[in-house]
């Protein structure tokens, strides 16, 4: 019985919008989540003895910027839309049909933090462990954002806080994106804030962000749908074979840079 589960109301994914320009949900939890990160790496710089400054960091987060939305769109069209790529290569520019891919994102940022610790004569691993903390936050508010758009939903479920998404049927669904936005948000964030002060190794932290983050990715894409028009392959989703990668490398750097620092 259908009544018996709550059902997402439609909410308009544009909150105002002033000629060609609008405001959206999706775009705002990811400024909220980029307000977060900003706050904890100009937190970092003004303690005594920091080898950063606020301009360094600023410069750090223009940077990241660019690789999540650049890095986030052209994965999102080569992991999940070359399909559609190859018909109309203008696909690519299209952000708002398909979205961004955190996979691609994750790459355009790393290839920032590349540029970041050449640019400053720093080591590639100081970057990524002084960021690989404040990710979580832009990961839970984006998942809210992909809740409040009711995209990106789970599969047909009779769980009791199970949600009936206008978009995806009649039919009652997980609320996937809820479960991202925990795990994926506030259990990895605290997770990395309790690691980051235990280690000094090099490398530990961002190893433990891509173990984290492939953990919590891979169960929960056993209650998400699938993208569909792409099959499961030797039943896994793209998203799981993804994350495995992640897992494996995330590994490698917790147990060498740990035990051979």
């Amino acid at each position: 019985m259908t009544e018996s589960y709550f059902i997402f109301p439609q909410i308009d994914p544009i909150i105002v919008e002033i000629g060609p320009l609008a405001l959206r949900w999706y775009g705002v939890m990811y400024l909220v989540g980029f307000i977060g990160a900003m706050f904890m790496l100009n937190r970092h710089a003004d303690k005594p003895g920091s080898t950063w400054t606020r301009e360094q960091v600023s410069d750090l987060l223009f940077y990241a910027f660019l690789g999540v939305v650049l890095g986030g769109r052209i994965g999102y069209v080569l992991f999940y839309g070359w399909q559609w790529f190859i018909e109309d290569p203008l696909y690519l520019f299209k952000i708002t049909d398909g979205g961004m891919s955190f996979h691609g994102g994750l790459l355009g940022v790393i290839t920032a933090m590349f540029w970041i610790a050449k640019s400053q004569g720093r080591t590639f691993w100081q970057v990524a462990d002084l960021v690989a903390p404040t990710i979580p936050i832009g990961l839970g508010f984006g998942r809210i954002g992909n809740f409040i758009n009711g995209e990106l939903w789970g599969r047909v479920t009779d769980v009791p806080w199970a949600i009936i998404f206008p978009g995806a049927g009649p039919l009652p669904r997980h609320p996937s994106q809820l479960y991202e936005a925990f795990l994926e948000g506030l259990v990895l964030f605290l997770l990395l804030a309790w690691f980051k002060n235990r280690t000094n190794k090099p490398g530990a932290v961002a190893g433990m962000f891509l173990v984290g983050y492939g953990i919590s990715r891979f169960l929960i894409e056993f209650v998400r749908q699938p993208d569909a028009h792409l099959s499961l392959y030797w039943g896994f989703s793209m998203g799981q074979l993804l994350t495995i990668p992640m897992l494996a490398y995330g590994t490698y750097l917790i147990a060498r840079r740990t035990k051979n620092g």
